[in-house]
């Protein structure tokens, strides 16, 4: 994508501006996942057991996390809530397909 073209929020006064901050914190966001995406490949390496892949502990932990991180910011629960849940049962099944791909 281009180069980061966006100014603060606050100042934006088109729609033209709102969507080029909007673009460039999507480039930002799926660079993000792509990193985090990695430590599942890491993950699926490291784990001995494809049925220690699911932690529905770990899970918890991960959700409660972005809940305060979510507060601190300002962000309704629901909101975030939705978005963990489906990031990490991706980050689940991503893991599981790394998990057979490394064993096959």
């Amino acid at each position: 994508m281009s180069k980061d073209s966006s100014i603060p929020a606050a100042k934006c006064q088109t729609m033209t501006d709102v969507r080029a901050g909007v673009d460039a914190l999507d480039q930002q966001l799926v660079a993000m996942i792509a990193q985090r995406f990695t430590y599942m490949q890491a993950a699926a390496r490291i784990k001995q057991s494809r049925e220690i892949v699911r932690d529905e502990a770990r899970k918890a932990e991960v959700l409660q996390n972005v809940r305060n991180l979510a507060d601190e910011a300002g962000l309704p629960e629901s909101l975030t809530d939705q978005i963990w849940e489906k990031l990490i049962e991706s980050s689940i099944a991503y893991e599981l397909e790394q998990w057979d791909k490394d064993r096959s």
